[in-house]
């Protein structure tokens, strides 16, 4: 059973994928699923290397948004460039929701 707090992780992270059409935000959280850390330039190689069409800018965009408005993302702030890793206590939530049969078919 989720608590409330993770409920309404739940909920934005459903909006928020239900608008993916390239399944571009898919593979992002698939990758933060392996429990590393990544600067944006990670980030664009990994989609680049996999053939999406995104700009740097794109996907600082988009690891902001995952940031600021879903939660579900922690910022190390302290070196040269920022660096995103899932929230330990989401990881379940995003995978429970990026594994799901309709979330699969809209990748």
């Amino acid at each position: 059973m989720l608590t409330q707090a993770e409920d309404r992780v739940k909920s934005r992270l459903l909006k928020y994928l239900s608008r993916d059409k390239t399944g571009i935000r898919h593979a992002v959280l698939t990758l933060f699923l392996t429990n590393d850390t990544f600067t944006t330039q990670q980030i664009y190689n990994h989609l680049l290397a996999n053939d999406f069409d995104i700009t740097y800018r794109g996907v600082s965009a988009m690891v902001g948004l995952m940031n600021t408005r879903l939660g579900i993302l922690s910022i190390n702030v302290s070196g040269d460039h920022n660096k995103y890793s899932l929230k330990y206590d989401h990881a379940n939530i995003v995978n429970g929701v990026i594994t799901e049969p309709d979330m699969k078919n809209m990748a």
